[in-house]
């Protein structure tokens, strides 16, 4: 008997976002790093040619903390835009730079041709435990970078959100607040950090909505391709694991094939959930490897036609 999880969603429109090419009224985007290195570097370009005929909405670069991939994020973000040919955007973050020094990097993603920031507060430079202390003739907040972009050019601008709430926030109203900020000084959507109970994100909405937020608010997935790293990354940031999730990754042991199989079966499972509150828009934080993301997409109905006429099959 084939898995309800590994069939497609089904059709319906876009959202806020243009459909997919192959007609499943479901369009998803891609966030990768910079590089650190050559073997990086080649897994960084692999992942995205390999993604590239899925045609995402976007694909975004994050900026390292304290700015520290600034050169290399402009590099990816304009060879993906202008030899890939997709849309990229390029994170731009507050922390340890003037102004000045973050206007000028902006009109220079202005004229590499890149018009959609993800502009966000960023770290403190000790990482998220550290205090943050707004730079001096720097942006304060999210919020003032947003209107100080929409001041230099008419950017499209995402911005994050926190369905768990941020670590620093003094309270869940206040994360909340703030997010309400950053949407009034302009942000087109919000793009949510990683989450594993969809529950918490449907409260999140709700709560969104009651607060006056009008714009898409896209789920952030990340594929469990390292469950343990996961872990790791969601224990540092707030996001909880449902036991019921953590138990199907127990007893694998190195089997890598058994491993992208739950995997898959997990994320998907997630997508059905949201697709059931409405989600139309899924945003995949591939860690620059793709093949997991890819089998994802695919049985999402996103760039493979073969299985969309699955679609009943799946919402059966």
């Amino acid at each position: 008997m084939t898995d309800p999880t590994l069939q497609p969603l089904a059709q319906s429109s876009g959202g806020d976002f243009q459909p997919s090419v192959d007609g499943s009224g479901i369009s998803v985007s891609f966030e990768f790093f910079p590089p650190k290195s050559e073997a990086m570097e080649q897994q960084l370009w692999h992942a995205v040619k390999t993604l590239a005929p899925i045609v995402p909405s976007f694909m975004s670069v994050t900026y390292g903390a304290g700015g520290s991939t600034r050169e290399r994020t402009h590099a990816v973000v304009s060879r993906i835009q202008n030899e890939v040919g997709l849309p990229a955007a390029a994170h731009l973050t507050c922390v340890n730079a003037t102004r000045d020094e973050i206007d000028v990097i902006a009109d220079a993603y202005w004229q590499a041709g890149i018009r959609h920031i993800v502009a966000l507060r960023g770290d403190p430079p000790g990482g998220i435990d550290g205090d943050y202390v707004p730079t001096p003739g720097g942006y304060a907040y999210a919020n003032d970078l947003v209107a100080g972009l929409h001041a230099i050019h008419p950017f499209e601008i995402s911005v994050a959100a926190y369905p768990e709430c941020h670590p620093q926030a003094g309270s869940p109203d206040a994360d909340l607040d703030a997010l309400k900020r950053k949407i009034d000084a302009g942000a087109r959507r919000a793009i949510t950090q990683f989450f594993f109970d969809s529950t918490k994100y449907a409260d999140f909405l709700e709560r969104g909505e009651r607060a006056g937020i009008t714009v898409p608010i896209v789920p952030g997935i990340l594929p469990l391709t390292n469950f343990s790293r996961a872990a790791e990354m969601a224990k540092s940031c707030g996001a909880h694991i449902p036991d019921a999730v953590r138990a199907q990754f127990d007893g694998l042991g190195d089997d890598a094939a058994l491993k992208h199989a739950v995997a898959t079966k997990v994320a998907l499972a997630q997508c059905r959930d949201l697709y059931a509150l409405g989600v139309r828009h899924f945003h995949f934080y591939t860690l620059n490897r793709a093949e997991l993301v890819l089998n994802i997409c695919r049985a999402l109905g996103v760039g493979d036609q073969s299985h969309i006429s699955k679609q009943d099959q799946y919402l059966g």
